[in-house]
């Protein structure tokens, strides 16, 4: 048996940049059509400034087999689409009973987390706080400050990514908006279509 060698990696602060990466893939402004409420805002942001990089991941990948763990670092940038903060695209684990780990490294930010049946969890997450999403938990993290919001996080190499499950119940439970105040405030999203009892069972089945 061939052994993977041995690897340490570089986390830069507060560029989050990950040394001996495998991988990098980045989101521009362009890239989130769907995932703001207030579409003519977002047309208009885009109109401005679609190149614009909202989020940038650098990764280290050694394998896909089950068993081992993929990790990186996530640095996203402050904004607000009309009052809704920047967030990630967001998603479930193709193996739903997967879990994963964040770690903030800089800036603030949250985890806006929900279940296949739509319960909704909010954990804040700053620098050197660790939040843990369970399996089954749809997750997006959203920052809320006014500086670059940088987390490392590590799930099971195994685990694969499922996006659609949020477009196909027109985005998540919840919206994070500005409050007014330098904060946010969590409101009820119109569009929010629940689940069916057959789709949360298929999510419960996609386990192995």
């Amino acid at each position: 048996m061939e052994l993977f060698k041995p690897t340490a990696c570089r986390i830069g602060l507060p560029d989050g940049t990950l040394g001996n990466r495998t991988g990098r893939y980045e989101k521009r402004l362009a890239d989130l059509d769907g995932l703001y409420r207030d579409e003519a805002a977002f047309a208009q942001a885009v109109a401005e400034g679609g190149e614009r990089i909202v989020y940038a991941v650098e990764e280290f990948r050694p394998t896909e087999a089950a068993g081992d763990l993929i990790f990186g670092v996530t640095r996203m940038q402050p904004g607000l689409i009309g009052d809704e903060y920047f967030m990630t695209r967001g998603h479930i684990h193709k193996l739903a009973n997967r879990p994963e780990i964040y770690q903030g490294m800089s800036g603030q930010g949250l985890m806006l987390m929900e279940s296949p049946a739509g319960e909704t969890r909010i954990v804040e997450v700053g620098p050197q706080t660790v939040c843990y999403v369970p399996p089954f938990w749809i997750h997006r993290s959203v920052n809320t400050g006014a500086e670059p919001f940088v987390m490392f996080f590590c799930y099971p190499s195994d685990s694969g990514q499922d996006y659609e499950i949020i477009a196909k119940s027109g985005g998540m439970r919840s919206r994070v908006h500005a409050d007014g105040k330098g904060g946010w405030v969590a409101r009820d999203n119109d569009l929010y279509r629940p689940r069916t009892t057959d789709e949360v069972a298929a999510v419960q089945s996609s386990a192995r």
